[in-house]
């Protein structure tokens, strides 16, 4: 706020969305790696009418192929025809979502790492000149993020300017504001 002129406010709004699969990370059983990667691709298995799915996934150090099971001895009458297509066609979309599902990352013991896997579209494009602004943030798929990393992604920040923004009150939410989220929120940004 400059003399007796009102602060400018802008609103703008981030999506978070995947950009890639992300690392998969769960010990491997050849090498001393914990990184595994997908391109996506199922091995479906029948027996008579029973179906097994799993996801492929390769060691990073070793290359030693790892099946994360997705379906396991499931009736083919009860799996629905687009996605028995999308197993047999490689579908990454279905792939993605597949990874995603916390009840897979449970069964097979992984854990995701989107480090480098995801991207912030932001509306508008270019950050408004304003004096307050208010930030939306929406996940379009489950990707947990460190916030502070989020935040200094969308303002151009390093995270520790960003750290040092929250400390002083100048970035503030409703919520707390560091470790990982995967949930829309919101917050305020007072550049002065």
């Amino acid at each position: 706020m400059h003399g007796n002129t009102f602060p400018v406010r802008a609103a703008t709004r981030w999506l978070v969305r995947p950009a890639g699969f992300p690392a998969i990370r769960r010990r491997c059983l050849t090498c001393p790696s914990t990184e595994h990667r997908t391109q996506g691709r199922f091995r479906v298995n029948a027996n008579h009418k029973l179906l097994d799915v799993w996801l492929l996934a390769l060691c990073v150090q070793c290359g030693q192929t790892v099946k994360l099971t997705v379906l396991e001895r499931v009736h083919v009458r009860s799996i629905e025809p687009a996605m028995l297509s999308g197993f047999h066609d490689n579908v990454p979309a279905l792939a993605a979502k597949l990874l995603a599902d916390p009840a897979v990352a449970h069964r097979n013991d992984i854990v995701l790492d989107w480090g480098d896997a995801w991207t912030l579209e932001m509306s508008p494009v270019e950050l408004p000149k304003a004096d307050i602004l208010d930030v939306s943030v929406h996940f379009a798929q489950r990707i947990p993020l460190r916030l502070t990393t989020l935040i200094a992604t969308g303002l151009a920040l390093s995270r520790a300017e960003v750290t040092k923004h929250i400390a002083a009150g100048r970035i503030s939410a409703d919520r707390k504001l560091t470790g990982r989220c995967a949930q829309d929120f919101s917050f305020v940004f007072r550049w002065q």
